[in-house]
């Protein structure tokens, strides 16, 4: 018996150093690691389109699904969007022509 308790203390002192170890390194990880600078959350592209049903042009996200807003004429609409990508993270804005294709990238 006296051989089994002996083991389950070298048992016990190798978790336990593991455990410090693995400890340590997050703990050197996380004081070496570089300060990030902000960086835009995603890359964002406006698009500028025609809905016939509303009869106004509308803005939105290229992935997006409802208007962010809607304008009775084309150039409001084109202003607003450029705005938007001064503004935000916004990279680009694509124009729409009336059938649907893209006019202007």
């Amino acid at each position: 018996m006296a051989k089994a308790v002996s083991k389950d203390k070298k048992v016990e002192k190798k978790t336990e150093v593991k455990t410090d170890a693995k400890s340590k390194s997050a703990k050197v990880a996380k004081e070496t690691k570089p300060v990030e600078e902000k960086q835009p959350v995603s890359y964002r592209v406006y698009h500028v389109s025609y809905q016939k049903d509303k009869n106004m042009w509308s803005v939105k996200f290229e992935k997006g699904e409802k208007a962010l807003k809607l304008f009775k004429t084309q150039k409001e609409a084109i202003k607003f969007a450029e705005e938007k990508t001064k503004n935000k993270d916004g990279n680009k804005v694509k124009v729409h022509s009336l059938k649907g294709k893209i006019r202007k990238a």
